[in-house]
């Protein structure tokens, strides 16, 4: 197998194995520990144009399941849904949260979310400001 071919393999047991999101289980620690070196994420999610985000992003900032919730403009999507294409406005939300408040996060978004298959990508920060981090974990972290 060629190196793309790897690439690919990887990228397909990464959607396959460390995020079950229909089963409820976030994280598969055991296949993949190196994700542990993250200790932020960055969540994606839309909503329908006519929802109302900013409720919808105070709710995971009041149960400091995100510590910043940025909402981008009404946008259009084009996207494949019960076999056909269609096409809707939304909005773009980036949600910021520490890696142990995912699965958290998830069942929140469940819970408040219009769609019957919401959007849920994570993506690992790898690096940013320190203060900022740190401000962020602190905003994530359960209140005792």
């Amino acid at each position: 197998m060629n190196a793309a071919g790897e690439v690919g393999e990887l990228a397909r047991a990464w959607r396959v194995q460390y995020f079950r999101l229909d089963a409820g289980s976030v994280l598969d620690q055991a296949l993949y520990p190196e994700i542990l070196e993250f200790d932020f994420v960055l969540v994606l999610t839309t909503l329908p144009a006519d929802a109302d985000a900013g409720a919808f992003a105070r709710a995971l900032v009041e149960d400091r399941l995100a510590a910043c919730v940025n909402m981008l403009p009404v946008m259009e999507s084009t996207y494949r849904w019960e076999g056909r294409i269609d096409r809707g406005s939304e909005r773009q939300l980036f949600i910021k949260t520490s890696r142990e408040r995912v699965a958290a996060l998830w069942e929140r978004i469940r819970a408040l979310h219009p769609y019957d298959v919401p959007e849920f990508i994570v993506l690992p920060i790898v690096d940013g400001n320190a203060a900022y981090l740190k401000w962020l974990g602190e905003s994530t972290s359960p209140l005792p």
